[in-house]
């Protein structure tokens, strides 16, 4: 019996790395900023030891400003060392712990509720999830964080039955702190939570409990300082609810649109009022139908579109598992509602994109394996039916999963690519290719910035050895607004969009409309210049060098060159 579970489960998993690694390079249809800056570092550490930054090994990877946790960067190393700086080279990586998550799910749910079926049940869910698979197939912190999270929650439920894996629980948990910022908020709340509900069991091991508490900070020293620096701070001010920028003109606008009397509007519309109640509808966004089975999440490279984050068919699964927790009084009950319940505390205090797919990847495998519980009782209880009834189930479960799996296939590899490649900053590889090949004829390339850091879509792309970034003479970046801004490195230029030096394309050729632009061709004079932009961004008569299309149609790049 025991290697009919195996055979299964070893089916699973390798069933779970096809769907994460079929035309992985493709779909998602191209790596976004995030995923490029992951890998750049990455391979800047592979080559020299120092991020792109001049860093030696650093715990913290500035980036573009807003100090990525470094667990995914490093993680990405091997990856990179054997395939390359490329597509596959970046999203193995995740590829990799995606599939090794479906295994500590198994794990984990056995250890939940001793039962193998509904710990395969839930390992199959996860491998089929369009939530997991999303976040598995690109390079997001978040999705390692799911690993990590997973494997200290299962390492102390063992804990419970022999307590050296409380003090081994600690290490994951640790390391899920360093891979992404909602597992900063999450894993020690999680912790806090836990030793008060189970404060009985742990006094009777409290030299344990001390020693997992006193290896777990030690852990965390490394988030010291960047924890009380103002790094962190000034990160989360760019999508903070509380951020002043926003929250005082706001709170300003509901007293003026009130139509109480004086000083109602003054009680009624103020800070406290203002942070609760956005805190309350953020919070509770995520356990809405709309976000679970029906549309899921509003961010187009976090979610698929078109299909909630759960499949429709485990909703009365999913309650009825629910149920089934506090009707058999699971001891650990109270372990998994807290889980749930503290997973969108992190994301409730932000203000964009909400519900949030990405910010609440830890909450994916609670929901499997709930499903999970609630499909092990149906069978239970159709153990006894009659074998009609049994045969008709079945063959009915099986049609609904085939209809499931077959629309989300559908929708991810057909629909989603070409729909929203946009969204995934689709173009830059081609207009870099085609830059790349003709650059030896030009004294200069400007680049538009208008789809986000070309920059390092340019040093990815380029290979560009990370020695030389580091220290090119012709390195001009600067930080404003918690954001850093590349606006040259060696022949190339990055145009801003306005933001901050309102540096723009101009052309003598085209009369009135060149008030417009800022004068890049007489500051280069007797230079040729290349110029990458996007449409409309040169005279329609202008002819066009090359030009680079979206994967529905709409044009993405112009290139034109100066006369």
């Amino acid at each position: 019996m025991k290697y009919k579970i195996y055979i299964t489960l070893f089916l699973i998993v390798l069933g779970s790395f096809v769907l994460r690694f079929y035309k992985v390079a493709e779909d998602p249809p191209a790596l976004n900023w995030d995923e490029t800056s992951i890998a750049y570092n990455a391979y800047s550490i592979l080559k020299t030891g120092k991020d792109e930054w001049g860093q030696f090994f650093p715990v913290h990877f500035k980036a573009y400003g807003e100090y990525k946790l470094p667990v995914q960067v490093y993680a990405s190393i091997p990856g990179i060392a054997i395939f390359g700086l490329n597509e596959l080279g970046v999203r193995i990586t995740p590829v990799v712990y995606g599939t090794i998550t479906i295994l500590v799910t198994f794990f984990l749910a056995r250890a939940l509720f001793q039962s193998e079926f509904l710990a395969l049940m839930a390992a199959f869910l996860l491998a089929i999830s369009p939530w997991h698979i999303q976040l598995t197939r690109a390079s997001f912190e978040s999705s390692f964080a799911v690993l990590w999270v997973e494997l200290g929650i299962w390492f102390l439920i063992k804990g419970f039955s022999n307590k050296r894996w409380l003090i081994y629980s600690m290490i994951p948990f640790a390391i899920s702190t360093f891979t992404y910022n909602s597992a900063l908020i999450f894993t020690p709340l999680f912790l806090f939570a836990i030793a008060l509900i189970y404060h009985k069991t742990f006094i009777k091991m409290k030299r344990t409990i001390l020693v997992a508490a006193i290896i777990f900070m030690i852990l965390l020293l490394p988030e010291t300082p960047y924890l009380l620096s103002g790094n962190r701070s000034s990160r989360y001010k760019l999508v903070s609810i509380t951020d002043d920028a926003g929250l005082i003109p706001r709170i300003n606008q509901n007293r003026g649109n009130s139509k109480l009397p004086q000083p109602l509007p003054r009680l009624i519309h103020n800070r406290i009022t203002y942070v609760a109640f956005y805190f309350t509808e953020n919070y509770l966004s995520h356990f809405t139908p709309q976000f679970l089975f029906i549309s899921g999440a509003p961010h187009k490279q976090h979610s698929v579109q078109n299909m909630g984050e759960l499949y429709f068919f485990q909703a009365p699964f999913l309650l009825f598992g629910l149920y089934l927790l506090f009707k058999r009084k699971n001891r650990f009950r109270w372990l998994l509602i807290s889980w749930i319940l503290l997973v969108n505390v992190p994301v409730a205090t932000t203000n964009d994109s909400i519900p949030n797919a990405l910010r609440t990847a830890i909450a994916a495998s609670f929901y499997q394996i709930l499903t999970a519980l609630g499909i092990w009782e149906v069978v239970i209880w159709l153990k006894n039916k009659h074998r009609s009834l049994k045969i008709s189930v079945f063959l009915l479960s099986m049609l609904i999963l085939l209809f499931s799996l077959t629309y989300y296939f559908y929708q991810y590899y057909v629909v989603y690519p070409v729909n929203y490649s946009r969204d995934w900053q689709y173009g830059y590889q081609q207009a870099v290719d085609f830059v790349n090949k003709q650059a030896d004829k030009y004294d200069l390339i400007v680049f538009t910035r208008h789809y986000g850091e070309p920059h390092m879509f340019t040093l990815f792309y380029l290979n560009y050895p990370p020695a030389l970034y580091q220290n090119n003479p012709n390195l001009d970046r600067f930080e404003t607004n918690n954001w850093v801004w590349v606006l040259k490195f060696d022949m190339f230029y990055f145009a801003s969009n306005g933001e901050q030096k309102k540096v723009l394309l101009y052309f003598p050729d085209l009369g009135d409309k060149g008030t417009q632009y800022a004068d890049i061709v007489k500051q280069n004079p007797g230079k040729k210049l290349l110029f990458i932009g996007k449409p409309g961004d040169f005279p329609a008569d202008k002819q066009k060098l090359f030009t680079v299309n979206f994967l529905n149609g709409d044009e993405a790049f112009e290139v034109v060159e100066s006369k």
